[in-house]
């Protein structure tokens, strides 16, 4: 799909084939696009988790009990351990967030270019999600998408409510 159409027509989707799994041909192309994401220093502080086992999402979807949620094939987990991030020596600032942002981003764009739906949750309880997967301490959880194919076979055609462009760019 040419870029700037999948910017537009992209979606969050909350409606859900659950007996239609992504190909792995496809989940593979999909992380891919989060593996070649950038990240500070190329450190790439994270893992991507694709959950798929009926055993395993059972327990994930406990973290976030919208209908929608329960029906999802997959659910895509990106974690990252904050010791092992780029730290700015000036301030601290420590790049995980911002690493983890931009893979998932190219996740969700990645999955969309493949007709595959997704949602970023970040409404999740984290708690529960730790649990689920065994997570430890050092492992931080920054989102969850399910990944799967919308029952929706037609764009909604919805228009991106977004602020104009002269509301957010200022060129100095």
């Amino acid at each position: 799909m040419e870029f700037n159409t999948l910017l537009n027509t992209r979606e969050s989707v909350r409606n859900y084939e659950p007996d239609r799994p992504v190909p792995q041909d496809v989940m593979k192309r999909i992380i891919e696009a989060g593996r070649l994401a950038p990240s500070a220093c190329n450190y790439q502080p994270y893992k991507f988790m694709v959950v798929s086992s009926q055993e395993v999402l059972q327990k994930v979807r406990a973290c976030y009990k919208r209908p929608w949620f329960q029906d999802a094939p997959h659910i895509l987990v990106i974690a990252g351990d904050r010791s092992r991030a780029w730290t700015r020596s000036y301030d601290t600032y420590n790049s995980i967030e911002t690493d983890m942002a931009i893979a998932m981003t190219h996740i969700v764009l990645a999955a969309a270019n493949e007709g595959v739906a997704s949602c970023w949750v970040e409404a999740y309880d984290p708690a529960v999600l730790r649990s689920a997967l065994n997570l430890g301490s050092e492992t931080e959880v920054f989102g969850i998408t399910p990944l799967g194919y919308s029952r929706d076979t037609a764009p909604r055609g919805k228009v991106k409510q977004r602020k104009s462009y002269n509301d957010i760019v200022e060129f100095i």
